[in-house]
């Protein structure tokens, strides 16, 4: 089963997805790495920042990995790419 949520891009990764926000249609249960994966197939040029970025997925912060994410139609997905300050 698939749901549509809102992909939000933030920093570099607004660069390299060309775009800020989109809906996107992904299944309703994958684990964060498989998101990611459903994402770059959109937007292969995202695939350079991979070991670097984090999600947030309704406002929590989740880690590429093996985490296992259950999805709604509606539900936010950060991507958040590491920022440098100084």
């Amino acid at each position: 089963m698939r749901c549509q949520v809102t992909v939000l891009y933030f920093a570099r990764s607004a660069e390299l997805a060309g775009l800020r926000s989109e809906s996107v249609s992904v299944p309703q249960r994958l684990t964060s790495l498989q998101l990611w994966e459903e994402i770059v197939k959109i937007h292969p040029r995202l695939a350079v920042i991979q070991d670097q970025v984090i999600f947030a997925v309704q406002q929590e912060y989740v880690l590429l990995g093996d985490q296992l994410l259950v999805l709604q139609t509606g539900d936010e997905v950060a991507i958040i790419p590491p920022i440098s300050g100084g």
